[in-house]
């Protein structure tokens, strides 16, 4: 009970949170303006005493702070300045590339309105009127939505239905749908007409990372933008301005690790230099080495090694370099990744050259260098065993044992011949070498030096056999066949007619429809093959015949031979239109095996 005598003396009240907006709406202070000294990058939204991760407070602001879009931003200004602005847009794209925050500056260059500009503009540079309300998503006019909770036809319905009413305060009504592939069938319906017919005040911004999942339907009613995966080079050197204005010391092999492990996603990479950032104390440089640690990384020059190992057939450095991973911490499954890394980065530089490779230099020349000592074959073969290896370890209980079980399977098979090699080795009877040796007698040779293999020493034995001796034209077809060049293989088979074949030179007689670059081919090949030069002459109505052309005729002759047989003869007779479709051998029949048997039964 109050007492009337006593003056009412309310209980001090708190002093208002300067940051936080009270229930009426009203927007807390403003963020002090920029310094001249500050750099070019986006700053926090929020003012809050609170930490805020970088993710977010590095989040763009202006279409000119999103990073690897270039594209984008440059059709979208060229919209805007000559009017033809799209009433729908979708913006697919793997997680983290700035789907979401694309779509709101959309918004805002959509009703960007200031003291002198009262028309859509990219420019977001300056605040305009409603840029506040927009980026707080406070504003009327301005609808944010996820699809994956409001996914049913009746939710979208009622969405629907403010449509077709007139914005209240800015230029355009605007519906960003985020996730759309999560909508139902029946919602897709529901849009679809909106889309079609849409009012001249409504504007649709989509966004998704699943763009096969959303009907066509409604794609062939969007203006589409691709976001692109943003390139490690391009995330580090942003990765490196915000750790600079972090006031934080991080090694450019550390952000190239970041920005390897992000995969393309600005968001990803944040957060991971958020974790690095406070891996070391304050004032100390976080090294590379903590980077891998913390990300779970095997060293790569390490993983280098083992895949050198892997490819000479070393059975036994090979487990020991993994289980010298294995005890750093590395995660099998990653190390068969890198592995992966590897031998792709090995087949780009056999075809491309080591400059492709976006590595330091000494790792690149390394991975080159076994790209030059192995065959694209051999290659491609490790590039599917390792994919099911990596299953293998995902999916196994012991994850180390699968792993170094798939490196010793790894290993035999880089010593084994591939498929063409064997059935030639069997054709001529020779020995088929295979399984590790300790000593790189097989797919590659032994480097010295802690595993680093030079292009320029011996790859192999045959490639230290003398230089073949060619003295007839099965010699040149043998050379041929046993460089595997199936092409020069084919035209010699179907198109050379030879006349004479003598150490240096070859004489043909060129077949109609000879490919004119045929003589030439043959001399660039016999060259490096033989390390001689050649002459290759071609004349006109003096050869013998093609390989094919003698197939050919051979095969005739024994078909007439097969027609004139009398058991032949008398069946063709007795069943009118038949035709020999195919002859060969009988096989041999071996009935030694049933004597035994036989004598056995007697007694």
């Amino acid at each position: 009970m109050i007492d009337d005598d006593t003056p009412f003396e309310p209980d001090e009240v708190p002093e208002r949170d300067e940051n936080t907006a009270d229930i009426f709406g009203g927007a807390p202070a403003a963020a002090p303006a920029p310094t001249a000294e500050q750099p070019p990058l986006a700053v926090s939204e929020e003012t809050s005493a609170a930490y805020t991760v970088l993710a977010r407070k590095y989040r763009p602001r202006t279409f000119e702070d999103l990073i690897g879009q270039e594209a984008m931003v440059r059709t979208l200004a060229n919209a805007f300045s000559t009017g033809r602005i799209a009433h729908a847009f979708m913006l697919t794209g793997v997680r983290g590339v700035g789907k979401t925050t694309t779509a709101r500056l959309l918004a805002r260059a959509l009703n960007f309105e200031s003291e002198t500009v009262h028309a859509p503009s990219v420019d977001l540079t300056a605040e305009g009127r409603h840029c506040r309300a927009i980026i707080e998503g406070r504003h009327m006019d301005v609808l944010e939505l996820d699809a994956a909770s409001r996914t049913k036809v009746d939710e979208m319905r009622e969405l629907l239905d403010g449509v077709r009413y007139s914005p209240v305060e800015a230029r355009y009504k605007v519906y960003i749908i985020d996730e759309v592939h999560m909508l139902s069938t029946a919602a897709f319906n529901a849009l679809l007409k909106t889309l079609e017919e849409p009012p001249p005040h409504a504007k649709f911004i989509f966004a998704t990372t699943e763009i096969r999942k959303v009907p066509v339907t409604i794609l062939s009613r969007c203006q589409r933008f691709d976001l692109r995966r943003v390139e490690p080079d391009v995330l580090s050197n942003h990765f490196a301005r915000i750790a600079k204005q972090e006031g934080a010391m991080v090694e450019a092999d550390g952000l190239a690790l970041i920005s390897r492990a992000a995969e393309g996603s600005v968001r990803d990479g944040l957060s991971l230099l958020d974790q690095a950032i406070v891996q070391a104390e304050k004032g100390q440089t976080v090294t590379a080495a903590v980077v891998r640690d913390m990300l779970g990384l095997a060293d790569r020059a390490q993983t280098i090694a083992l895949f050198e190992h892997i490819m000479r057939g070393e059975v036994g450095p090979a487990l020991e370099a993994f289980r010298t991973l294995w005890g750093f911490g590395a995660d099998p499954a990653v190390v068969m990744l890198d592995l992966l890394e590897h031998c792709h980065g090995s087949s780009v530089a056999k075809a491309l050259g080591p400059d492709a490779l976006s590595l330091p230099k000494e790792q690149a020349a390394r991975l080159a260098a076994i790209g030059a000592n192995v065959s694209a074959g051999l290659l491609s073969r490790l590039w599917q065993m390792l994919l099911k290896a990596h299953e293998e370890v995902r999916r196994a209980p012991d994850a180390p044992a699968a792993a170094e079980m798939a490196i010793i399977r790894l290993t035999y098979a880089a010593e084994l011949p591939g498929p063409e090699e064997a059935l030639k080795a069997l054709r001529e009877g020779s020995p088929i070498g295979g399984g590790p040796s300790g000593g790189g007698g097989g797919g590659m040779a032994a480097g010295g030096g802690g595993g680093v293999v030079a292009q320029g020493m011996a790859m192999s034995q045959p490639a230290q056999q003398a230089a073949p001796v060619i003295a007839s034209f099965e010699d040149v077809v043998r050379l041929i066949d046993a460089k595997r060049d199936v092409g020069l293989k084919w035209d010699v088979q179907q198109y050379v007619r030879p006349i004479s074949v003598r150490p240096g030179v070859i004489q043909f007689e060129p077949a109609p429809g000879a490919p004119p670059n045929l003589s030439s081919r043959l001399v660039s090949r016999l060259k490096e093959w033989t390390g001689q030069p050649w002459l290759v002459v071609t004349d006109g109505g003096k050869g013998g015949e093609t390989d094919r052309e003698r197939e050919r005729r051979e095969k005739r002759e024994v078909l007439s031979q097969v027609e004139a047989d009398p058991f032949v003869r008398a069946v063709m007779q007795a069943f009118p239109g038949t035709e020999i479709v195919h002859f060969g051998n009988a096989p041999q029949i071996i009935e030694a095996a049933s004597a035994p048997e036989a004598e056995d039964e007697e007694e």
